[in-house]
């Protein structure tokens, strides 16, 4: 019998595979501050280096709301393989780490598990945003809007290169929406 705060196979296999061999790796650089209401609100998910729920990700949406206690509620939408599958959604919690500017997160899919979150560059119009961890096994290019002109996503992946990450694992996230900013 699986234990209570195991909800599902996909949020176990998540949690070991974001968990495994982080303490052993060059901590990733961070921004020096973030603005956290600044950073509420959606993000669509443009190209990463996927954790296994998200491998055949479409649409895949992150979205953040920071509750009065500072925890920041999080709802990640996606369909799984095509635009025409139904949206599964993940409700991760993010706890920002002490003395991080910010930057430094803690995502906790299973209790009492928190992954490391890392905001390596998030430009001064809050537009785009790469998040990171230090073992270099999962990143994520995202953005305001579903797409960036091809230069400035191109600079992007450029960024996640210097980071340290085989930029050939990257996948771009199929985004097609009828209307801009229609989630």
């Amino acid at each position: 019998m699986r234990p209570p705060f195991i909800r599902n196979a996909h949020g176990l296999m998540l949690a070991a595979a974001l968990l495994g061999g982080c303490a052993a790796d060059k901590p990733v650089t961070h921004v020096p501050h973030v603005d956290v209401a600044r950073y509420m609100g959606d993000w669509y998910v443009i190209a990463s280096i996927p954790s296994f729920p998200e491998r055949h990700a479409f649409n895949a949406i992150e979205s953040y709301r920071q509750d009065s206690d500072g925890r920041i509620e999080t709802t990640f939408r996606y369909r799984s393989g095509s635009f025409d599958a139904p949206v599964k959604t993940m409700h991760p919690v993010g706890k920002v780490r002490p003395g991080s500017g910010n930057a430094i997160w803690g995502m906790q899919f299973i209790w009492p598990i928190q992954a490391e979150y890392v905001i390596a560059y998030l430009d001064d119009s809050y537009s785009t945003v790469i998040v990171a961890r230090s073992k270099r096994d999962y990143v994520w290019i995202m953005a305001r809007t579903p797409s960036l002109p091809e230069a400035s996503y191109t600079a992007m992946v450029q960024r996640v290169a210097s980071l340290g990450y085989d930029v050939t694992r990257l996948r771009k996230v199929p985004q097609q929406w009828p209307e801009i900013g229609q989630p």
